[in-house]
């Protein structure tokens, strides 16, 4: 199982990000999806998920107005659009796969991409 994250980079606050997670190896539309993040010396949180089916959302209250979860079971993908970026929202940026449960704790998920860096500049 393979979780390869994209979208990265470095973008002004205020600014808009969209990133993107293909998943390989395993039947993806059994899976509820998230996406966590971690700042420098923090540890990784919560920010998104997307139940793997009924097309439910929860999100992180950090985040929620700000981005927005989606997802494509034909082409394996989710996305996290971001906007209205803040200097907070600087971190790695981490997808993940979760086979059994729609939740926001990072001990549940299975599968991790490698993470691509987001940096927002005041």
């Amino acid at each position: 199982v393979q979780l390869q994250a994209s979208g990265g980079g470095l973008v002004q606050a205020g600014g808009s990000l969209r990133l993107s997670c293909v998943a390989s190896g395993l039947s993806f539309s059994p899976y509820a999806m998230g996406w966590f993040r971690q700042a420098p010396g923090k540890e990784r949180e919560f920010v998104a998920a997307f139940s793997r089916s009924g097309g439910s959302t929860y999100y992180a209250d950090s985040v929620k107005g700000r981005f927005s979860i989606s997802r494509d079971n034909a082409k394996n993908m989710v996305y996290l659009q971001m906007n209205s970026l803040l200097p907070a929202d600087t971190a790695v940026y981490y997808c993940a796969a979760d086979r059994s449960k729609f939740t926001n704790k990072l001990t549940d998920y299975d599968y991790w991409g490698q993470g691509t860096l987001v940096t927002v500049s005041s």
